[in-house]
């Protein structure tokens, strides 16, 4: 049931007689009003490391003028508001998400919950049949650990889906399953070599079993159909309402995979057409950095709405699909420890090249090796420079101790999605084993050693949620209930804690600290209401909090339904 939020219309303060709504002062019913919004009896967390909360905010012009306890604030506003003792924060922002991905999942088929093998088949076939002729099925976001580990196979979908081409991917983004109809179209047959940096599941027979993982992925992806300008449009609405509803302000959209040149081209298609109300930071891939160079140099870095200038690179894969890289084998499958998805003397000078061209880095590494090869790359590059270079690896999830402390050194921001650790807590050790399991998702390890940790949901991989997020954290408790106290509870963060990794720090990531991040005087107003303190309910309840307006820039974009 949804909160009522009659407190997010403006109340007009009668006791100072305006018709009209405006507030009047003392000064006489003809002053002119001092400020565009008043936000007034609200518990505003500042974020601000170690201001006490406010009570008061003024925002004009789309900006914070004023927040306090209301000494010296304005004392007139075209609308007051009365927040009625909520929460109010900075605007959420997202670290690592594939929006237009997102947008494009929430209108197909969700495989996330499904349990059994039948499940995820009926579910395909189901959503095949109401597509025209020449259309795919896409996304899913399948987990075979739901159904005990087995890899799907080609054979759950054929029959029913007939020549509709099926590729649905596994919910890390690292391994997908293709029907034989997609096969075909990609040319994949029992001949056919896999990549570098990827792989081709086959029978005893050495047949594809329609798993394919990594750059095995590629050929597929080569063969699916472009979307249409339309098609772009709904995804990326689709999108921005869901996260507008979480209480996200900003993303930092990342490519999904190296070929993937189109992203900022139909985010800037989005942003010409008027409707980009969320801000975005679009990292293109590493591998075309020239390009972004180039861009750079002709368009600038965008505006304060749609910014570019981030590159995302690959080291590794993921922990589920067994393709994260490890300096040792997989406890569960000795015969691999995972490889590099980019060659890793060429990530280097990729990496060299990009640093020299002054565009900002993010990498995604999930194993220690990957990990550890990552952070000799950064160090090469930068030298003694490196801390203002503002590096991110992406996940950052599996480090050796001496990893967590290299990075902290250098400052190199851990970018992670927190989520994760309570969904692959369910069956992480079984890969890693009870040693190297230590020091995964080591948000306390990090802070402890003076590292950066930047927080979001890696979505459509997980949750798009901030509070989730928040959530997961700070408890750590895995999805399967499995673990009430925690998994590996010794990296447990406080709430506030959490909050900061999705807001000031996330900020200082996307080199906006400046603009956003905290609610202060010359700030963006940027900013979240919601039901509840999240700082003062149980844990286990912050993911049940209501996002009950986000604003952005003074401008309220979503309000929950009054009830």
């Amino acid at each position: 049931m949804k909160t009522t939020i009659a407190l997010l219309v403006a109340v007009m303060l009668s006791a100072c007689g305006a018709e009209d709504g405006t507030f009047r002062d003392a000064v006489g019913p003809d002053a002119e009003p001092a400020t565009d919004t008043l936000y007034v009896n609200g518990a505003i967390w500042t974020g601000v490391e170690g201001a006490p909360d406010a009570a008061v905010m003024a925002v004009e012009n789309g900006v914070v003028t004023y927040v306090g306890n209301g000494e010296a604030a304005p004392v007139s506003a075209k609308e007051t508001v009365d927040l009625e003792g909520r929460f109010v924060m900075p605007g959420f922002i997202d670290n690592h998400v594939h929006f237009l991905e997102g947008g494009a999942g929430l209108a197909s088929v969700d495989l996330r919950d499904a349990a059994t093998p039948e499940e995820l088949s009926k579910r395909i076939v189901d959503y095949a049949a109401t597509l025209p002729t020449g259309r795919w099925v896409l996304n899913g976001n399948w987990d075979h650990e739901a159904w005990g580990g087995e890899l799907p196979r080609k054979e759950w979908i054929d029959q029913g889906t007939g020549d509709t081409p099926v590729f649905v991917m596994r919910l890390d983004g690292h391994m997908a399953l293709a029907s034989s109809a997609a096969l075909e179209l990609a040319g994949i047959t029992a001949a056919t070599p896999a990549p570098e940096g990827g792989e081709i599941v086959r029978d005893e027979n050495g047949e594809p079993t329609g798993v394919l993982k990594d750059n095995a992925m590629n050929a597929v992806f080569e063969v699916i159909p472009k979307p249409s300008e339309d098609e772009l449009l709904a995804a990326f609405e689709l999108a921005q309402s869901h996260a507008l509803s979480l209480g996200l302000t900003q993303v930092h959209a990342v490519t999904a995979n190296a070929n993937d040149t189109t992203m900022l081209d139909a985010f800037r298609l989005v942003h010409e057409r008027g409707a980009m109300k969320i801000r975005v930071y679009a990292l293109t891939p590493i591998e075309h950095w020239q390009s972004a160079r180039d861009l750079v140099a002709k368009d600038g870095r965008g505006n304060d709405t749609l910014r570019w200038g981030g590159l995302k690179g690959f080291v590794d894969g993921s922990l589920g699909s067994t393709t994260a890289w490890f300096h040792e084998p997989y406890a569960d499958s000795p015969e691999t420890r995972g490889f590099p998805l980019t060659d890793p003397a060429a990530l280097g000078t990729l990496i060299t090249g990009a640093d020299a061209a002054g565009l900002e880095l993010a990498v995604h590494a999930i194993g220690d090796q990957a990990i550890d090869v990552l952070i000799d790359h950064m160090r090469a590059a930068a030298g003694a420079e490196i801390a203002g270079r503002r590096y991110r690896i992406e996940h950052f999830q599996h480090p050796s101790r001496a990893a967590i402390e290299a990075a902290a050194a250098s400052g190199i921001i851990a970018s992670m999605q927190p989520y994760h650790a309570i969904d692959d807590g369910r069956w992480a050790e079984k890969r890693i084993g009870p040693e190297r399991i230590k020091t995964t998702y080591p948000f306390r390890s990090i802070l402890d050693a003076g590292g950066i940790l930047t927080f979001g949901s890696d979505w459509p991989v997980a949750p798009l949620s901030p509070l989730e997020g928040v959530y997961a954290a700070v408890t750590r408790r895995t999805t399967d209930g499995a673990n009430p106290g925690g998994w590996q509870p010794q990296e447990k963060i406080t709430v506030e804690e959490a909050l900061t990794a999705y807001t000031a720090t996330n900020a200082y990531g996307g080199f906006e600290e400046d603009e956003s991040g905290t609610l202060e005087a010359g700030k963006r107003a940027d900013f979240v209401v919601l039901s509840e303190d999240p700082r003062s309910v149980d844990p286990v309840a912050i993911r049940d909090i209501e996002v009950l307006a986000t604003v952005i820039g003074g401008e309220t974009v979503f309000r929950a339904e009054e009830e």
